[in-house]
Parts: C-alpha cells; structure tokens; sequence
C-alpha cells in the first residue's frame, strides 16, 4: 500500500527524487568537524523563530497604544504566553550566534571560494535579510530602548546626500516615529522578510547541493569516486548526518532551555531593562545601544567622527563580506594548509570583531573611541590586504583525499 501511495505521489510530485539528490544520495565528506553543526542548528532556529512567531501574532496588537501593554498580556494571562516570547526573544540571539559561528567556519576552510561562491552570496543574503527581519522586530515591543534604537538607526539614512530626509520620512512612514512606523514593521516583519529569508534558504541549499558541501581540508570529494559514481571520501547524509545532527541538535536545545528557563534576559544583553518600559518620545534612555548581534557595526559606526563617513563604514564593513570569494587569491582554500599570515590575520579579524562588539555595548569614552578606530582599521585590513598575503604565503601541500 505505502509503495503503491508513494508511485502515486512520485508521479505527480518529485518526493522520492528529491528526498534521495538531497539526503538519502546526497553524499557528503566524511570529515565534517563540530563546526558543520551550525548550518542545520540554524534551520533549527529558523523554525523555532517562525513558530514562536506565529503564536505571538495571535495576541500581539501592532499600534502605538497597544503594543506594549499586548506584550504584557502575553506574558502574564496568555497561557504559556511567556516561554513563547521567550523562545522567540532567545531564539533572535541564538540564530545570530549560530550564522555567526556558520560564517566562521567559512572563513576557516574557505567554504566561499571557487565553485561556491553564489552558496557564499546566497549566505550573505540571508545574513543581510536576517539583520533587517531583527530590525523590525526589535521596535515591535515598543518599549523604550525599541523606540529609541530604532530612532538612531532610522535617523542614519538622513545622511545620506540630497535623498536622506526623504528616505528618513519614508521608512517611518510619518514626521515621527509612530503607530504607523510599527504597523508597517509588523508587516514586514511577520510576512515579507520571512518568505525573503526561506527563498533564500531553499536557494543556499539548493546551490550547496549542487557543487557539493566543502570539508576541513578543503578536498573536492567529486574528483575521486568508485565505478558507480559515489565519492570514495563521501557518505550518504542519511542517516550518518542526520544522526550526527540529532546529537548537536540535543546539546544545543539544552544550553538553549536552560537559557530560555532560568537566564531569558541575560543579564540585559538579550532582553534590555529600558525595554520592560514602554516607549516615551519625551524620555531619552541614558545609553542608547543596538541588540549585540549588531554592536560591532554599531561601534564602527561611532568610531567615525563624521555621520555620513560612519554610515559608508558601516555599510562597507557588511558590503566587503559580499567580494570575500576573489579576494582570496591563496592556492589552497582550508585554513589547515594555509601560511602563517592567513591564520594571524583571521585570529587579529575575529578578535578585532569581538572587541568591536562589546564596544558597541558600552558608552563612548575617547579611549574607547580610540580602540574602536583601531578594530575598525584591522577589520577592514583583513580584506583589503588579503589579495597580497593570500598569494604572497608559503602554503602547505594539499593531499588527495580528506584526512578525517
């Protein structure tokens, strides 16, 4: 019965052909490592945060006088109502944590160079959709830090020459940031950038199985296969990777409740105290801040005196990551066979992002100032000098097959 239900399927719907090109017959190296938990923790949280979302909406009211006080209702008389805003509030964080470490992983065994690069640019997409999605959603509570973030950042494209006040005007939707502003986020948020991001994620995938999934030694599987055209280094995703992935998926939902349950707010970093109050145009916050996952542009942005020069900075500090796949001019492509510039290099981009982040967190000072000048240097250093370290570097022999 079930065979002939699935003939039936199969004849008007590819299921089978494509459950086999993408799990069953997808074969993948055998040497994926901790950091290739992160692409399918982040399909993980992408359901967590549409779901979450979803339930949300039911009792969330988007205006200027209701927002607020719906967020509270949700949180104290709708059942369960506080561990789905919970969910979805942790989950904002934990999706930008995972893509973060998932892009990291890139950088280390060069999952962007020559022939995945569109996976690379599809990638960058969802990173950029996905800052706009978290955008829109962080003035949705309307609380004060909501408000007033989402004043800063508005306020930015104002400096933009000749088309800024316009623009200004035009994303808000009104003279001020109002009741429309957060109807016309809302819509955004719950419907427009969700299916941008989930085309986008059908997309990546869709391109990584067409080339193939990279691997830390940075080794084509597809150049060496048996008589019946299966890469000898490859093994079928299912069920050896789903397996695999249960176990990250198991571990990761545990750090992630015990979050959700007993530190939700973290301290202030994913939940922000002025937020638990509602938004007042006439009450500015004592320190201003963006949610973390976006301090390091923010502390970039600050660390240029001038506002229109600090709003190409921050704007090339994202535009940069899109042109990483011919910036690379290294013969090898894995971190493991690459010089020792490379490696100093990726250790100086990362630590000068982290440093960028929690300077971003904290107030301005002229010392901070300073330091944030100095990241903001070495970030930028890092792609702009890599065509000439990549190729002036000693590099390692690459083997033939991956070495587990």
């Amino acid at each position: 019965m079930m065979e002939k239900f699935m003939a039936w399927i199969d004849a008007r719907f590819p299921a089978t052909q494509m459950w086999e090109e993408h799990l069953s017959k997808y074969y993948a190296p055998k040497n994926f490592n901790f950091f290739y938990f992160f692409g399918s923790l982040a399909l993980l949280v992408l359901v967590n945060q549409i779901l979450t979302g979803v339930w949300l909406t039911m009792s969330f009211e988007p205006s200027a006088e209701r927002a607020f006080a719906s967020v509270e209702y949700i949180m104290r008389d709708v059942e369960y109502g506080y561990i789905i805003r919970y969910l979805h509030s942790t989950g904002a964080s934990a999706f930008f944590l995972v893509v973060y470490l998932h892009m990291f992983r890139g950088l280390m065994y060069g999952s962007y160079r020559q022939p995945r690069e569109l996976v690379w640019i599809f990638g960058m997409l969802i990173y950029l959709a996905l800052m706009a999605e978290a955008f829109m959603g962080y003035l949705l509570p309307w609380g004060q830090m909501s408000y007033w973030g989402a004043q800063v950042i508005i306020s930015l494209f104002g400096a933009i020459p000749y088309i800024g006040d316009g623009l200004t005007e035009w994303i808000r939707g009104d003279y001020l940031i109002s009741g429309i502003t957060l109807n016309r986020f809302f819509a955004l948020h719950v419907i427009a950038l969700p299916i941008v991001i989930l085309g986008l994620v059908v997309m990546h995938i869709i391109a990584l199985h067409e080339v193939g999934s990279n691997n830390p030694d940075g080794v084509e599987i597809k150049k060496h296969k048996d008589e019946n055209g299966i890469p000898l280094d490859g093994i079928a995703f299912h069920p050896y990777y789903t397996v695999k992935d249960i176990v990250g998926v198991v571990v990761f939902l545990f750090v992630f409740c015990t979050i959700v349950f007993f530190f939700p707010e973290m301290g202030g970093y994913f939940l922000e105290k002025p937020n638990f109050e509602a938004a007042n145009p006439f009450k500015t916050p004592e320190h201003i801040a963006p949610v973390w996952y976006f301090t390091p542009y923010y502390a970039i942005l600050r660390a240029v005196p001038d506002k229109l020069l600090g709003v190409i900075a921050m704007g090339a500090a994202i535009a940069i990551l899109f042109v990483l796949p011919w910036l690379d001019r290294s013969p090898v492509k894995s971190m493991r066979y690459k010089g020792w510039m490379s490696k100093i290099w990726l250790a100086v981009f990362v630590v000068s992002f982290v440093i960028l982040g929690v300077l971003g967190v904290l107030s301005p000072t002229p010392e901070r100032t300073l330091l944030s000048q100095v990241c903001t240097f070495l970030y930028f250093a890092f792609f702009i000098l890599m065509p000439f370290y990549t190729r002036m570097e000693k590099t390692k022999p690459v083997p033939e097959r991956v070495t587990g």
